[in-house]
């Protein structure tokens, strides 16, 4: 950061047509600077927590920079927004400011001043409120720290829709490995510039479109996912406007700015800059590519520039990226549905028979990275067999921060047990769902996304909103599926007849097996995780304690 070129062009971010912020790297380093004697005056030492509960934008980067300048250990947590379910961020929040005894918790001018009493504050700690970048010195001395590489930089917070957050401690050696790993696999030159929509509270936000060009002094443009979600068609305009060549998503994204940019937007946008967009955070579907390509092949967009990674906190970022066979594309197979979900294994059949389904793989193992797939006993399963993805890496994390037991259990003999289910073939990864969500009926193992690509795929059902899992049902004496979805506009629900016949005879038809029982519901009626996603398990939390009855289950 401080050897970058002080003239350079580094953050664009973007507001709107007429409020667009953009800063140097030098002009950034000054910032920090002056953010850094600033939190050095609030008492802020080596080694102390530093949390940053702010919108996305510069300020927040600044004082994540800052923090990492004195030592400290910076934590981005999510900002409260009409998204987040306001007890689950209650929650979130308390938990988070307790686990991790911050000595100082940095907020805006707008943070709820309700929401400041679940701050839990131990000891000297401050909250503080709207720190003035300029407020210090930039003339001030960096202190001597350490030259130790396991020192932990920062802590990232897993993405998880469950319970609390857990805190991924990365040491300055993790996070480096990763970079120089990162930009080796996408072949990253001085000529890439970045686009962003992602939240900085999460790895694919932090480390792909803040730490990476922060190392490589590459420029990035930026705007706030309630900005992009509000205008799907400003993430296209912005790439048009930069001739950005670099992007990062999860899998939704394709499908919804297919659905959701209209064709008379369509001819202002050019994509032909793009080198690569990186699918990543969710299992890669065909269908969602089909519908970009579509879309948008007249704007520019190709089959090659759509790439696909699997990566987690734990692991700084990435694991597994695509490109990196002769092909230059992400692997694809057609397996049997029916022995995927009988068998748990994925076998390779005709492209497009009968009972088949198309996967996409998440690329192969980047350097410094290994990747296989395990019992539950702990056995490493032969190529096609589904099974829980285990990584060892030279970027691995430490641990949960303040929690060796969910360390011991998730850390096994260097290994990180992932919780995500996937197969290896020909060295690609596929991963096709999570441990946790996994429903099982009758001996079959349903993968939600699948269930829940096919609600969607409803008219009347909002994109992206719909939740699938299972509820025991005593009179079968196995599980049954439960769909909960979002209709479009709230005068649809007046066609709920029409939807839960519809719906239930897609999967019939899809995935040879029934719905128990379809729930409708009003926009912004499902819970969402703080990286935006449909929470399963609160959502269903959510739908017993409407419907009691559903309690024994």
């Amino acid at each position: 950061m401080l050897a970058a070129p002080p003239d350079r062009p580094f953050i664009t971010m973007w507001h709107d047509e007429d409020e667009v912020d953009v800063v140097t790297f030098g002009e950034f380093v000054q910032m920090a600077r002056c953010q850094a004697a600033d939190f050095v005056a609030h008492g802020v030492t080596p080694g102390d927590r530093v949390i940053l509960v702010m919108p996305q934008g510069i300020r927040v980067m600044v004082s994540f920079a800052a923090a990492m300048l004195v030592g400290a250990v910076p934590a981005i947590m999510a900002y409260p927004n009409f998204k987040i379910e306001p007890k689950k961020y209650r929650f979130g929040l308390s938990g988070v400011s307790k686990n991790l005894k911050a000595r100082l918790i940095v907020v805006d001018d707008q943070f709820p001043d309700d929401l400041l009493s679940y701050v839990e504050c131990s000891g000297d700690a401050k909250i503080v409120r709207n720190v003035v970048m300029q407020g210090g010195s930039s003339d001030w001395e960096l202190p001597e720290l350490p030259s130790d590489p396991d020192r932990i930089a920062f802590i990232q917070h897993s993405a998880g829709t469950t319970g609390l957050q857990k805190g991924v401690a990365l040491s300055h050696a993790a996070v480096l490995a990763q970079l120089e790993h990162l930009s080796a696999a996408i072949r990253l030159t001085s000529e890439d510039r970045i686009y962003s929509w992602l939240p900085l509270y999460h790895d694919m936000g932090l480390i792909a479109c803040f730490m990476l060009p922060l190392v490589y002094h590459l420029p990035v443009v930026m705007q706030s996912p309630t900005d992009w979600v509000m205008r799907p068609g400003s993430m296209l305009s912005l790439i048009t406007q930069y001739r950005c060549t670099l992007s990062w998503i999860p899998n939704f994204t394709l499908q919804f700015l297919a659905r959701r940019v209209s064709v008379k937007e369509r001819p202002n946008f050019d994509l032909s800059s793009v080198r690569m967009l990186i699918n990543c955070s969710e299992p890669v579907r065909e269908q969602s590519i089909k519908e970009f390509l579509t879309a948008f092949a007249a704007n520019g967009a190709r089959i090659e520039m759509l790439q696909s990674s699997y990566a987690l906190a734990e692991n700084v970022f990435a694991v597994t990226q695509s490109g990196l066979d002769p092909s230059g594309l992400p692997g694809r197979v057609w397996v049997s549905a029916r022995r995927l979900t009988d068998a748990h294994i994925a076998e390779p059949v005709e492209a497009g028979s009968n009972e088949s389904i198309c996967l996409v793989s998440s690329g192969r193992c980047i350097a410094g990275n290994r990747a296989r797939i395990v019992s539950p006993e702990g056995v490493e399963l032969p190529e096609g067999h589904v099974g829980e993805v285990a990584i060892q890496s030279d970027s691995l994390f430490e641990g949960y921060y303040n929690r060796p037991d969910l360390t011991a259990k998730a850390k096994k003999e260097g290994w990180y047990w992932s919780g995500d289910l996937g197969f290896c073939l020909d060295e690609e990864l596929y991963v096709i769902g999570r441990k946790s969500d996994l429903i099982i009926v009758a001996g079959k193992n349903l993968y939600p996304q699948d269930i829940e690509e096919i609600v969607c795929s409803h008219p009347r059902i909002h994109d992206g909103r719909a939740v699938a899992f299972g509820l025991f049902n005593p009179d079968l004496g196995t599980d049954e599926i439960v769909v909960v979805a979002e209709v479009e506009h709230e005068s649809d629900i007046q066609h709920t007849a029409s939807i839960e016949d519809a719906v239930r005879n897609a999967v019939v038809a899809e995935l040879g097996v029934a719905v128990g029982a379809v729930y409708l519901r009003p926009p912004k009626w499902i819970v969402k995780s703080t990286a935006g996603k449909p929470a399963r398990s609160t959502t269903r939390e959510k739908l017993i304690a409407e419907q009691p009855e559903l309690r024994g289950a």
